[in-house]
């Protein structure tokens, strides 16, 4: 595993800014470890050999194109830099996993795919779910074998959070919630296999669900064309189950 020799500085939001900073806090390539560079030419050569040769259909948005790429990116563990090897992934460093999104940074458009992929699609699992959704899950994200998003927005609540109209019920047996809603603007939506759905459970506690596509219920529109580095597309359920035991922890 790729580590630093730097002492973290706490800063509070932006006081670095304005704070004096002394050179041995100071973290720049040369600080890099033979690990670090090992994975920014490994990064290099995917972007020249995979993601370059197909920039114009990334672009035009050509079905199949980012998921195809973002599987041979998982191949080589590049979508799960940070995940614990023990669930298929590479259990590198911070500094391991901003050298992958600096290098795939050249093109907007797989960028938006592949952070919403190894980032919001797989971290708040990886952080915040349970053993036995990490032991179901988070191998298949690492390795790109199902796509992930995070479905957060609405048509109503954007920025605002917690202004969600997206409901989870628990069904009358108590065996799973039922979860009502729609969600727009979601990376990686028209493509995902597991959602990571944010609701209020009766009405009022803000959670978050794992939901798959298969899931009854589900229905994923097309990606919308967007000058956005984005891929937006709607996700809505009408009646989308999700297991009462393996529902993800609440983030409030």
């Amino acid at each position: 595993m790729a580590t630093s020799t730097l002492s973290p500085t706490k800063h509070t939001g932006g006081s670095f800014l304005l704070q004096a900073t002394s050179p041995h806090e100071l973290f720049s390539p040369e600080d890099f470890t033979e690990e670090h560079h090992a994975i920014a030419r490994t990064t290099e050569e995917f972007w020249t050999k995979e993601i370059a040769p197909h920039l114009e259909a990334l672009q035009h948005q050509e079905p199949g194109v980012a998921v195809s790429i973002l599987r041979k990116a998982g191949e080589l563990g590049l979508t799960g830099v940070v995940v614990p090897e023990k669930f298929g992934g590479m259990e590198m460093d911070l500094t391991s996993a901003m050298i992958v999104a600096e290098g795939i940074a050249k093109d907007g458009s797989y960028a938006a795919w592949h952070g919403g992929q190894s980032g919001i699609g797989t971290l708040p699992l990886l952080l915040f779910g349970t053993e036995e959704q990490k032991q179901r899950y988070l191998s298949k994200l690492a390795s790109a074998e199902l796509v992930a998003a995070y479905a957060l927005s609405e048509p109503h609540a954007g920025s605002d959070a917690l202004a969600a109209r997206t409901r989870a019920d628990l069904s009358p047996d108590g065996k799973h919630y039922i979860l009502n809603g729609q969600k727009m603007w979601i990376t990686n939506g028209g493509a995902a296999d597991l959602y990571t759905i944010f609701a209020k459970v009766d009405g009022e506690k803000f959670t978050a669900f794992l939901v798959e596509r298969k899931f009854p219920g589900v229905s994923a529109a097309p990606p919308r064309p967007s000058i956005s580095i984005t891929c937006p597309c709607p996700w809505r359920t009408s009646s989308a189950r999700s297991d009462a035991d393996t529902s993800s922890p609440s983030t409030s």
